[in-house]
């Protein structure tokens, strides 16, 4: 099974790639793809720099950059990833790098944006999750547990 694990830089994206790691851990018969996409340049990025070697160096080094951190994470648990980096359109570009890349499953990471939000700026794993050929699994962060305090457990004692 080939998973594609799509990076944005966000605590959340490295998030599903800590879950895929642990699947793979549970027994999951699985190999990487860790996929970054960069927006198209600008107009006024075109002007800056007419020159489109580069603007395509640059969105290569800031793609790779932000695949660094998940890198790490699966170097660390012993691990490897096809690394693809590309730019356009995420959820359209998502959509041919599974094709291409011949993906099985997504799993990424969703930033919970909420409906109103999603409905006006647009949601790249709502968008994913409707045009994707493969299952999509979306991976939310996890809320830090709350432990009380020493104090507070003290007080709770003499309290019962």
């Amino acid at each position: 099974m080939k998973i594609l694990l799509p990076i944005d830089g966000s605590e959340v994206s490295l998030e599903a790639v800590r879950h895929a790691i642990a699947l793979r851990r549970e027994g999951l018969r699985a190999e990487f793809v860790l996929a970054n996409v960069q927006e198209p340049a600008t107009l006024y990025e075109m002007v800056r720099a007419p020159d489109p070697h580069v603007l395509d160096e640059i969105r290569v080094a800031a793609g790779s950059h932000v695949l660094l951190a998940a890198e790490a994470l699966l170097r660390d648990a012993g691990m490897e990833a096809t690394e693809v980096l590309v730019s356009g359109d995420p959820a359209h570009a998502l959509v041919e790098i599974i094709e291409r890349e011949g993906c099985d499953a997504v799993i990424m990471g969703s930033h919970g944006s909420g409906a109103l939000r999603s409905a006006f700026a647009g949601s790249v794993s709502h968008d994913l999750i409707h045009g994707s050929p493969v299952p999509v699994t979306l991976v939310k962060l996890r809320e830090a547990a709350e432990v009380p305090a020493e104090e507070d457990l003290g007080s709770q004692a003499v309290a019962s």
